[in-house]
């Protein structure tokens, strides 16, 4: 079973309408600076009814207190806040890292899982297979593939052994 995490800035029923159950769905919309509860409530509810979990990113406590399946902490994210907070114990949390310094923190942050990026897309944060590798065996921590994920090279992940991958392009 493969499990797959798609990032999401706006609600979309279409496109979450083709996701199958092994599907998270991550709203994170950081171009307002406004959290709309309404809209992630929406969320909420259409991912519930269609079977597939849903987080939101970078708001820990907005998304204890909607009782979401989870949160997201990106990678620019240090705060170790959260860590005061009583979680129900099916509450995910998962975290990004693009480099051995920032999979430290994640760790201290407790995350469950850490995405790390970018696999496959060839920004700044361009690791490739080796130092994917590399930094996967650097911490006990499950690792997510994230970045540049498509069709065409999904089978490459079989290389590294895994069985997450997260993104966006790839579900649109």
């Amino acid at each position: 079973m493969i499990n797959k995490y798609y990032f999401i800035s706006k609600f979309d029923t279409n496109n979450i309408d083709k996701q199958d159950k092994q599907t998270v769905i991550i709203y994170r919309n950081y171009s307002s600076k406004i959290t709309n509860k309404e809209l992630i409530l929406k969320i909420k509810n259409y991912c519930k009814k269609k079977g597939n979990k849903f987080y939101l990113s970078n708001n820990i406590e907005l998304a204890i207190n909607l009782n979401l399946d989870g949160a997201y902490i990106p990678s620019f994210n240090k705060s170790t806040k959260h860590l005061a907070y009583s979680l129900k114990k099916k509450f995910n949390i998962v975290g990004s890292a693009h480099n051995l310094r920032e999979i430290r923190i994640k760790e201290k942050q407790n995350v469950r899982k850490i995405f790390l990026s970018s696999l496959f897309k060839k920004n700044n944060n361009y690791l490739g297979l080796n130092k994917f590798r590399l930094l996967n065996n650097l911490t006990k921590k499950n690792t997510v593939a994230l970045g540049g994920i498509s069709k065409g090279n999904l089978k490459r992940l079989l290389i590294l052994n895994k069985t997450e991958f997260a993104g966006i392009s790839f579900f649109e």
